[in-house]
C-alpha cells in the first residue's frame, strides 16, 4: 500500500514544485498526505464529471495539469464550479495533486511529449534555465570519503543532465585545534591537528540543498563540518521551456500541418502564412507559448507551434517562422502520458485511469 504523499515525492523528484511559476499553484490542492492511495486518475483538468467518474472508479486521488485552486478563494459555498468540485472532493475524501508550471519546465516535459508524438529527433529544451544549481565543497577524512559521498549522491547531489554521482576530489591536508568542551573526532583537545582529507565537490539542485547538507552532516563523521555552497550560473540541463526537435525527414508546409492536425486531433489550427519552403526544424511549447516565440524564432526553426496566440501576435512571425496555434488543451493533453509513465515507473499496488471525459471548455461550430 501506498500513501499520497509517496505519489507526491515521486512527482516531486521529477518535476519540483519550486520549479513552477509565482503565479501557479501545483502541489496537494485537497485531501490528507497520509491516506492510502486506492486508484488514481490522471486529467487535464478537473470538472464534477471527472469527479464522479474518479467515485465510479473508487479512485481517491487525481492528478492533474490545471490546479483546480488557482486563484484566491474566500468561501466555498457551491456558488460556482470550482467550489462545487471542492466541496464534492471533500465529501468523498479524493485527494488533488496538481503538477502544472514545474512540470511545464521540466525538459521532459508537457513540450518533450509533444516532440516525441510528431517523432521529432534531437530534441531539446527551447530555453534552459540558470540559478537553479549549487555547488557543495565540503572536507572529508579518508576512513569515511566513500560513505559521505554516498550519502549526498542518495540525497541527489552529483547530478549533471544524464550522469550521476558526479564530483571532483583532490587530496590535501586540513588543520584544527580542538578547544575546550569539544568532542573531537580526530586529535586531542588545545592541541593542532593534522590530518588527511579529500576536499571533495559536487553539484546539486538548489531545492535539494536542506536535504543534501543533512545527509551530509548525518554521514560525516566530523564533530562541526565545514563546508561551502556556491550559487552557479550554469544552465540546469534537467529544466527549461519548450523544446526544438528535427523531423526525420522535411515536409511541404501544408503537409506537415496535416499531420499536426491529425496527431493532436485539432478541429482547426489558426496559423501564419506559409513561407513555401520546407519543414525540417520544429519549435513547440505546450499551453500559452507567446513568450517563447523569439526564442522560437532565434533557434532557426521552420514553425512554432504552441496555443493562445492573440490576433497582433501572429504578425510578430515577420515571415521568419510559421506560427501554428493548435489550442491549449490539444497541445497538453499527452501530458498524461507523462504522469502515467512516472506512476509506473515507482508503483503497482494501485489502478490508474486516464480521464474519459473530455474537459476542453473550447467548442468549435
Amino acid at each position: 500500500m501506498h500513501k499520497v504523499s509517496e505519489v507526491i515525492d515521486a512527482f516531486e523528484k521529477f518535476a519540483p514544485v519550486q520549479y513552477q511559476e509565482s503565479y501557479d499553484n501545483s502541489g496537494l490542492l485537497l485531501g490528507n498526505a497520509d491516506h492510502v492511495v486506492n486508484g488514481v486518475l490522471l486529467s487535464l483538468d478537473i470538472t464534477e464529471d471527472v469527479i464522479d467518474e474518479a467515485i465510479l472508479l473508487g479512485a481517491n486521488l487525481i492528478i492533474c495539469h490545471h490546479p483546480l485552486i488557482f486563484g484566491g478563494i474566500k468561501s466555498i459555498t457551491g456558488k460556482t464550479s470550482i467550489e462545487k468540485a471542492i466541496i464534492k472532493c471533500i465529501q468523498n475524501e479524493i485527494a488533488v495533486f496538481a503538477t502544472h508550471t514545474n512540470i511545464d519546465n521540466n525538459a521532459k516535459g508537457v513540450s518533450f511529449k509533444m516532440a516525441e508524438k510528431l517523432k521529432l529527433q534531437e530534441i531539446t529544451p527551447l530555453l534552459t534555465y540558470s540559478g537553479q544549481l549549487l555547488k557543495l565543497v565540503t572536507f572529508i577524512p579518508l576512513s569515511h570519503v566513500e560513505a559521505v559521498q554516498n550519502a549526498i549522491f542518495e540525497a541527489g547531489g552529483g547530478s549533471i543532465g544524464n550522469y550521476n554521482s558526479c564530483s571532483f576530489n583532490i587530496n590535501g591536508e586540513g588543520t584544527f585545534k580542538a578547544g575546550e568542551g569539544a568532542n573531537p573526532f580526530v586529535g586531542e583537545i588545545n592541541k593542532l591537528h593534522k590530518e588527511q582529507e579529500i576536499r571533495f565537490e559536487t553539484v546539486l539542485p538548489k531545492h535539494l540543498e536542506g536535504t543534501v547538507v543533512k545527509a551530509m552532516l548525518k554521514a560525516h563523521p566530523y564533530e562541526e563540518v565545514a563546508y561551502d555552497l556556491y550559487p552557479l550560473s550554469n544552465h540546469n540541463p534537467l529544466t527549461g521551456a519548450g523544446a526544438v526537435g528535427n523531423l526525420v525527414k522535411e515536409m511541404d508546409e501544408e503537409a506537415f500541418l496535416l499531420e499536426v492536425k491529425e496527431v493532436f486531433a485539432c478541429q482547426a489550427i489558426r496559423h501564419t502564412r506559409f513561407l513555401n519552403k520546407k519543414i525540417k526544424k520544429v519549435a513547440l511549447c505546450g499551453g500559452s507559448g507567446y513568450s517563447f516565440l523569439k526564442h522560437a524564432i532565434r533557434s532557426k526553426a521552420d514553425i512554432y507551434i504552441t496555443a493562445d496566440l492573440k490576433y497582433h501576435q501572429f504578425s510578430e512571425a515577420e515571415d521568419k517562422i510559421i506560427i501554428a496555434d493548435i489550442g491549449h488543451y490539444e497541445s497538453e493533453q499527452f501530458i498524461l502520458e507523462v504522469f502515467y509513465e512516472i506512476l509506473l515507473k515507482n508503483f503497482s499496488k494501485f489502478a490508474v485511469y486516464f480521464t474519459k471525459v473530455n474537459t476542453n471548455p473550447i467548442n468549435y461550430f
